[in-house]
């Protein structure tokens, strides 16, 4: 029976069915595996069941052993594998591509509503008791969505699904890529363009050496006062020391962030006091139904691999290797 190191525990029942075909050892704790844990439990193994928490490099593919034959990650990004040293070694690495677009695009609305209409203000007041003379006239005044101009970095699925939802909002949506495309979804605007003219500006590149702090102090100062920046795509492409000083500095209005540069936040981080920044714990894609299928997706790339069969090229990583 080959065997399998899953990193963490998963929803829904895939890693059940893993189990069953599979010497399966599970990390059961809720935070991930040390380093140690790491190069101590891939020992041997056939496979491994990572998250984007966990690094996999030269070093764990030296301790799993000659017969490691995938990686699959129960992830959107695979930023936190070495996918080069895997290829020259014959190992699949493979991905949940972007099965979470319609989930992640989701959230990013809601981030959108609640910085702009102060929703988590407003939960706040009522439930400490500060709401004292009911219906007020400048109680909480935010901003209109309905008419906004959206501004979008990144128009892949992601990207498209959130430009899909602006669209029945009444925004005017605007993107920036590194290609145009030809759709009727948005329009297209360079860079600087963009963030000048959006009333909401979200992210949704993928993490690269190009987008890494892509948004920093000079990309800030170019948005509007008035404006929000939104990611829930990765910390690092935002450079959130400098965004912090330009929230500090009013800037920009605000910002609705599900990642960040380290995580989790520290409580140290000043983005916790600030009252004009929701903060999400990276829950993008946790939808029930999106999580559940992520985690089928990571399963049955293992098993095609264990059996000798090429994981689904949709979710191939690393197409190079036989």
């Amino acid at each position: 029976m080959k065997s399998v190191y899953v990193t963490r525990s998963l929803p829904g029942p895939a890693l059940g069915e893993l189990a069953k075909r599979c010497k399966v050892t599970l990390h059961r704790k809720a935070l991930p595996p040390s380093r140690k844990e790491l190069l101590k439990n891939v020992k041997g193994k056939d496979a491994i069941l990572c998250m984007l928490s966990d690094r996999i490099d030269k070093e764990i593919m030296d301790a799993a052993g000659p017969q490691l034959k995938i990686i699959s990650s129960y992830s959107t990004g695979f930023e936190h594998i070495d996918v080069e040293e895997a290829t020259k070694r014959g190992i699949y690495v493979t991905y949940t591509a972007d099965i979470l677009a319609e989930a992640t695009a989701d959230l990013t609305l809601a981030l959108i509503l609640a910085c702009a209409r102060n929703v988590v203000q407003g939960d706040r007041m009522v439930r400490q008791g500060r709401w004292k003379a009911g219906w007020m006239p400048d109680l909480l005044l935010g901003q209109q969505v309905h008419g906004a101009t959206l501004g979008i970095i990144g128009l892949g699925r992601i990207g498209s699904a959130v430009a899909r939802r602006a669209k029945g909002f009444g925004m005017d949506v605007l993107y920036y890529g590194r290609r145009q495309k030809e759709q009727g979804l948005a329009t297209y605007a360079e860079l600087d363009d963009l963030l000048a003219r959006s009333d909401f500006v979200s992210i949704h590149a993928s993490m690269n050496g190009a987008s890494r702090h892509l948004i920093d102090r000079e990309k800030l100062r170019k948005m509007k006062p008035t404006a929000f920046l939104i990611n829930t795509a990765r910390g690092a492409i935002v450079n959130e020391r400098d965004l912090i000083v330009a929230l500090k500095k009013g800037q920009i209005a605000g910002a609705g962030l599900d990642v960040f540069e380290k995580e989790p936040l520290p409580k140290s981080s000043p983005l916790v006091r600030m009252k004009n920044v929701v903060l999400l714990p990276h829950i993008g894609s946790a939808s029930r139904q999106t999580r559940h299928r992520m985690a089928e997706v990571a399963v049955n790339c293992v098993l095609d691999a264990l059996s000798g069969k090429r994981p689904d090229p949709y979710f191939l990583v690393n197409p190079q290797v036989p």
